[in-house]
């Protein structure tokens, strides 16, 4: 993708009336957990820590995790979860899942948490009228790494994904591990055989790991119409996740531990898949929320990019990552139907189908959060651009990151979530100043030439080129033709 080297930072759009106003969560790259208001002032960092995701909760309290495993022997492996109080007094902290002896470190225990985790009291991390997460009890739902062989999947060794909960004293209640599921995921021949030799393989890391499914979001879906329609897939207990490398979104029963719903790998299966058409490398996949619009539906930022395994094609000689799509998709769909009820893709955002669908696209990382007026909010991650937008496609708020990584030319922001003013009592609500819209096409950076063209004319009428249907453009610039 080509961008300007040169653009806002900060919010670019604000209509209050037509916003679900509140504060924005997000990463600031190295500068940590920040908090914004709708004109993007910062009103809060905590630099230690890390967006994996940062959550608000009550009362002015980040839920976050701190410390990196070294990359040399863990991938994505974060040490510790923790919550910390408006204060800065960390009031809860997880790290015993693991007991890591790295050569040349200190022996310790890991939460290796990584990409998400749900604290009881809300099914999905972000802001659902009368669904407050639990501040000071509870247990905690947390996605974490494993790793182990499994020679049904391949010969390597697995990093593989394990979904944990664990009581508010730190104890391990209950433990789903991945990869003894492999076989209810339903991948043909082709993707076995491509899957067994090219798993996601992560050379840098010590004797190399397989990241073959990477999961990257966990939610449980809470009460919902399905479950009390007699569906029991859909009991508000279980638990639904993403699959960035195959393309899978499952939900998985919280009693068996089996996969009882699912789509992908294989998005031709069919017709309501076909229709669908396939999601690539997805983030962020949820069912909405009782008591938000929509609820009851599945919430997803469909990234496209580049994932899954299966036959070779010419972008893809070995068949590793030979789903390709240089655009992304945010699907609100029906999960008994399939059928997509509200979508923003490229052609929704305005741009030329086809031709120009990079121009909404996020090849990894990102989310999508339904707000209680109706509005999404989308976080368009490898861009560092976060906007919501009403259910017409009208974007009523943008915000593009200004924190850009130490040595590096990017901004790239990993999820977002909005919450209400009242979620932190400690300071006065801002003030809420519109912000308009700027023409690009007349808007110049200080000190450039007008390019506007002064004199626009057809050729006469009795011209000898007359007869040819080109525009003349005449433009004086310093009384030069």
């Amino acid at each position: 993708m080509g961008y300007p080297t040169v653009f806002p930072t900060g919010t670019t759009i604000y209509n209050p009336e037509k916003c679900w106003n509140g504060y924005t969560v997000f990463q600031a790259k190295d500068l940590g957990a920040t908090i914004i208001d709708m004109n993007g002032n910062i009103i809060r960092q905590v630099q230690r820590l890390h967006g994996f995701p940062n959550k608000l909760l009550p009362n002015g309290i980040l839920m976050g995790n701190t410390g990196r495993r070294d990359s040399k022997y863990g991938y994505q492996d974060m040490k510790s979860l923790v919550q910390v109080n408006w204060e800065g007094e960390v009031t809860w902290r997880f790290d015993r899942y693991e007991y890591i002896e790295d050569p040349g470190e200190k022996p310790q225990w890991m939460a290796r948490q990584h990409h998400d985790y749900q604290r009881e009291g809300n099914p999905v991390g972000y802001y659902v009228p009368d669904m407050d997460p639990l501040v000071d009890k509870g247990n905690t739902l947390i996605l974490s790494h494993k790793n182990l062989h499994n020679h049904n999947i391949t010969d390597k060794l697995l990093l593989d994904d394990t979904i944990i909960e664990v009581s508010w004293e730190g104890d391990i209640v209950w433990e789903w591990v991945c990869s003894e599921h492999f076989d209810e995921f339903e991948f043909d021949q082709q993707a076995l055989n491509t899957l067994y030799r090219n798993p996601n393989l992560h050379t840098e890391i010590e004797g190399g790991v397989a990241d073959w499914i990477h999961i990257n979001s966990l939610s449980a879906l809470g009460p919902n119409q399905w479950y009390d329609g007699g569906d029991s897939r859909f009991h508000p207990d279980n638990l639904i996740w993403s699959s960035r490398q195959t393309n899978i979104l499952a939900i998985v029963d919280k009693k068996s531990g089996k996969v009882v719903w699912q789509i992908g790998p294989d998005y031709s299966l069919t017709p309501a898949l076909r229709e669908l058409e396939w999601i690539i490398g997805p983030h962020h996949a949820h069912i909405i929320p009782r008591g938000l619009p929509g609820a009851g539906n599945l919430l997803v930022f469909d990234n496209g990019g580049w994932a899954g395994y299966g036959a070779p094609n010419p972008s893809s000689p070995k068949g590793f990552n030979n789903a390709l799509r240089d655009s992304s998709r945010v699907l609100e769909i029906d999960p008994k139907t399939l059928k997509i009820i509200w979508q923003y893709t490229p052609v929704e955002a305005g741009f030329v189908k086809m031709a120009d669908n990079y121009k909404f696209y996020s090849g990894y990382i990102s989310s999508a959060q339904r707000l209680p007026n109706g509005n999404t909010l989308i976080a368009e991650g490898s861009d560092g651009r976060m906007f919501e937008v009403t259910a017409d496609h009208e974007i009523v708020w943008e915000y593009v990151s200004p924190f850009f990584a130490l040595g590096e030319n990017t901004n790239y922001l990993y999820r977002a979530y909005r919450y209400p003013y009242e979620w932190i009592p400690q300071i006065d609500p801002p003030a809420q100043i519109p912000i308009h819209k700027i023409d690009c096409a007349s808007f110049r950076v200080p000190g450039s030439v007008d390019s506007q063209p002064k004199n626009v004319s057809l050729f006469d009428e009795g011209d000898e080129y007359a007869n040819t249907t080109q525009l003349c453009i005449v433009a004086d610039h310093q009384n030069k033709p």
